[in-house]
């Protein structure tokens, strides 16, 4: 999963095909798949055989479209999608992570962006923090599909003074919804707090970890996901991910589809 994102940088080369893993832009095959024209496979097949170009070259296998490129599929122009968004959000206490006009306190209209977005997964009502936005549907899966075990990082507050005891069991796992929990980092702030990193996404779970054992959280803040994190991000404010993060972001979810 890639996503683009125009720079400023300029280039004597732009006409050039850029072939880097690393370089902003979307890998070919991708490109053509979400036009609709054929699947990521048939798009490598159709490349080999020379019937797709990038600003007048032919492509090769891994090459990448520029949010300026200019494709061609047989000869025929294939228009650019809409520009992908991705923006963090602090969201406050009280904020529901919905679209549904229904819910007053719904997310979308809180932050009111001017183009369509939707929530990268949920974060529960009454917790805070680290929330991404995106108009990209192929990155939420990306994102969320457990079995890629992409990390989510929480500074927690409970009610009563943390033992090794408790520490042991939530890093070991907990039995909750009929499940038991992945084993996870814990580290201890003071008494009442500590950073935990989960690689899974159940249903409140850390509130339901932290209730098991005879713990009630205080208070939940999620600082990072994946490689972005909150920072000096004002409660209530967004951001725009930056170049930086995009790239290693696109690294990571590259990395699930090798």
């Amino acid at each position: 999963m890639v996503i683009d994102m125009k720079t400023n940088k300029n280039t004597n080369n732009s006409n050039k095909l850029n072939n880097s893993t690393t370089d902003n832009g979307i890998r070919i095959n991708k490109f053509l798949s979400d036009a609709g024209l054929c699947s990521r496979r048939e798009a490598d097949k159709y490349v080999e055989d020379g019937k797709v170009k990038i600003n007048g070259i032919k492509a090769e296998i891994g090459s990448r479209v520029m949010p300026e490129s200019k494709v061609t599929f047989f000869g025929k122009p294939v228009k650019n999608k809409e520009k992908r968004v991705l923006i963090a959000f602090n969201k406050p206490v009280g904020i529901v992570s919905t679209t549904s006009s229904k819910e007053p306190d719904n997310i979308v209209d809180f932050i009111n962006y001017p183009s369509r977005i939707f929530p990268i997964g949920r974060l529960d009502k009454d917790s805070e923090g680290l929330i991404l936005l995106t108009n990209d549907g192929d990155i939420v899966n990306s994102i969320l599909r457990e079995r890629y075990g992409h990390d989510k990082e929480y500074i927690v507050t409970v009610n009563k003074e943390i033992n090794k005891e408790f520490v042991k069991q939530m890093s070991e796992g907990v039995p909750i919804l009929d499940t038991v929990t992945k084993p996870c980092e814990i580290t201890v702030i003071d008494k009442n707090t500590f950073r935990i990193i989960l690689t899974q996404g159940l249903n409140r779970q850390i509130r339901r970890m932290c209730e098991y054992l005879g713990y009630r959280v205080t208070r939940l803040v999620r600082v990072r996901i994946m490689n972005i994190t909150l920072g000096r991000l004002k409660s209530g404010t967004w951001r725009n991910v930056t170049f930086k993060e995009m790239e290693e972001l696109n690294r990571l979810l590259e990395k699930n589809e090798d």
